[in-house]
């Protein structure tokens, strides 16, 4: 299978108040294309930090990343913000809507971005929240929904593209524990039905075992590697 993210010897040193802080120390990962990839540790571990440098956020200190064969690192900011907008997928703990935007609007928003026409980009958007179960909420604005709407909205907003890498960074972190379910089931759905790569991150160990493999990070290193056959 292709390689979707490649991740070599990553290293992320932060300029802290006394002292340099080291975020990443040497951590290493590839993800092949449709595979479901969760790391999991304390806050503080550098998860956060690595899905941020796996997703063209930020720029490592030392190391490499590769998404589609690309070396990132090597690309301008225009490019990196091309390539976000093209190839990755984002979801975040606090959802990220826009408020003064309605949930088809939201959705359809990163087409219209990327140059794509007004009527395609609704009929993807609709399409899309038809399938996370919001089709009866296309007009509302996120003030008026749940925390677990607000949630399948963002990731509907994060796949519309049809990106090749999903970037999850505590996508249950803010929400109680049935909606936190529902929102790992949708992942992998999504990840099942649409082949889209998924690069989880989580302190939880039930949102970690939606995924087929999960890399247990502390104090910036991988500490042991967690495989699980699924049938595909």
């Amino acid at each position: 299978m292709a390689s979707v993210l490649q991740v070599e010897n990553l290293h992320k040193t932060y300029q802290g108040l006394s002292a340099p802080v080291e975020a990443l120390r040497g951590v290493s990962l590839d993800m092949e294309s449709g595979e479901f990839v969760a790391v999991m540790g304390p806050s503080g571990c550098g998860k956060s930090t690595l899905l941020h440098i796996c997703g063209a956020m930020d720029r490592p200190t030392r190391g490499y990343v590769l998404i589609d064969s690309q070396p990132v690192q090597d690309l301008s900011d225009d490019l990196l913000t091309r390539l976000r907008r093209t190839r990755i997928g984002f979801v975040f703990q606090f959802f990220n809507l826009l408020p003064t935007l309605n949930l088809l609007e939201n959705v359809s928003l990163p087409l219209l971005l990327d140059g794509a026409d007004g009527q395609q980009s609704d009929q993807q958007a609709r399409r899309l929240l038809q399938q996370v179960g919001l089709a009866d909420r296309l007009n509302h604005y996120p003030q008026q929904l749940s925390g677990g709407e607000m949630q399948r909205a963002a990731i509907a907003r994060a796949v519309v593209h049809r990106p090749a890498l999903l970037i999850a960074d505590e996508p249950t972190g803010n929400l109680d524990s049935e909606s936190g379910r529902n929102i790992l089931a949708l992942l992998a759905e999504l990840n099942q039905e649409t082949n889209v790569s998924i690069l989880l991150a989580t302190h939880s160990s039930e949102a970690a075992s939606a995924a087929d493999r999960i890399l247990h990070v502390k104090d910036g290193l991988v500490q042991r590697i967690q495989v699980k056959e699924r049938v595909r």
